[in-house]
């Protein structure tokens, strides 16, 4: 199931939005409707407040699109694919496909956010210096933008992992060290460190009374302990899983069925009975393609007794193969990303082996549990 909403593309960059946008949308509109503006500003008709509110809270999201389309577009620049940009509850992420190569790169692409967000703040303080006499609904939408766009920028600029601060000392002790996971490490721990920072900030706002932004601070250091932690992980396992490839992992007997035995033969004795959840199909001898628990999963219950394995079948030469000589991290990350449980293995038109999820954490664990 889905859980976000396609915009369209900017500079070739797939735009999303998750549904948990809509909770934060929601609240900072009622915030600036229903207090900051009638409190700041008294004396405007009630649809006035709301209006500046809405148009507030939208322009502000655009800022945090551009905040995060600059981090992609010089991503893009040095030749680093950025798959999508997708704004939730806690603003917006950057779907960076890989690591940069260097630490410049590194720090080009983390400081780039920062800064398109301080232009926006003094472009907006200039409107509400130009407005402020004239117009007032315009001078107070552009002056909290101002304000916000800088608090963004200054907030991003701390260094702990992930923010944008993270990555650019990230980026300092990787030049200095040459090291990138000893950087990571080094940037990920100031990163917990600022999220347990926050979350005790947070809890003191609650406990004294301030029970709504004490909530929020203690989310978004929750948030940023995650992510510092999942990404020091993801950097190591990378690391440990350097010079290894898909060949070492596969499985090379590969279990194969026939295209013309029904999905119900196939689903009582084959996968369930085996545990086999990709399974080549073949005929007179040769794999002609492959079947997935994906594909019987799209044929109605009362078709399965029908319809047989050839049918829902993906043929060979269409499916998403990798090589034997693939490096296994990339592999991995591939599978993971978009939720992939098996691939076949294929060199030089043939079938050689089936590489899954399940073998690939079969062998980290088994590194993990030797030491190496």
């Amino acid at each position: 199931m889905r859980n976000n909403i396609n915009l369209g593309k900017i500079f070739d960059i797939q735009i999303k939005i998750d549904y948990s946008w809509f909770i934060i949308f929601l609240l900072i509109t009622w915030s600036l409707g229903g207090h900051y503006f009638p409190h700041s500003y008294p004396g405007w008709q009630s649809l006035t407040y709301w209006l500046v509110a809405l148009s507030t809270c939208l322009i502000f999201f655009a800022c945090v699109l551009a905040h995060e389309l600059s981090h992609s577009l010089v991503s893009k620049a040095h030749g680093i694919p950025v798959r999508d940009i997708t704004l939730f509850i806690f603003g917006g992420v950057a779907q960076i496909v890989s690591e940069p190569e260097k630490p410049e790169k590194e720090f080009l692409m983390a400081f780039a956010g920062p800064l398109i967000s301080i232009v926006i703040a003094i472009l907006f303080r200039f409107v509400f210096f130009v407005m402020r006499d004239s117009f007032q609904p315009v001078a107070a939408l552009a002056y909290w933008l101002s304000r916000i766009n800088l608090i963004l920028a200054i907030f991003n600029l701390v260094p702990g992992f992930p923010l944008d601060g993270g990555r650019i000392l990230r980026a300092v002790v990787w030049k200095i060290t040459g090291n990138f996971r000893k950087a990571t490490r080094v940037a990920s721990g100031a990163g917990q460190f600022v999220a347990f920072l926050l979350i005790f900030f947070g809890m003191f706002m609650f406990f004294t009374g301030r029970f709504f932004n004490g909530l929020w601070f203690v989310f978004i250091g929750w948030f940023l302990n995650n992510a510092a932690e999942k990404s020091y992980r993801w950097v190591a396992l990378k690391d440990t899983m350097r010079g290894v490839t898909v060949e070492e992992v596969m499985v090379k007997e590969c279990y194969g069925v026939s295209g013309d035995i029904t999905l119900e033969q196939l689903i009582h004795e084959h996968i369930i009975r085996g545990g086999y959840r990709c399974l080549p199909v073949i005929e007179s001898g040769r794999v002609v393609g492959l079947v997935t628990v994906h594909q019987i999963k799209e044929v109605p219950h009362h078709a399965w007794s029908s319809t047989t394995v050839e049918e829902v079948m993906i043929p060979l030469d269409k499916t998403k193969a990798v090589k034997p000589s693939d490096p296994l991290f990339s592999i991995f990350e591939t599978m993971t990303r978009e939720d992939i449980s098996q691939l076949p293995v294929v060199q030089n038109g043939e079938l050689v082996g089936i590489i899954g999820k399940d073998n690939i954490l079969n062998f980290i664990r088994t590194l993990s549990e030797l030491g190496i």
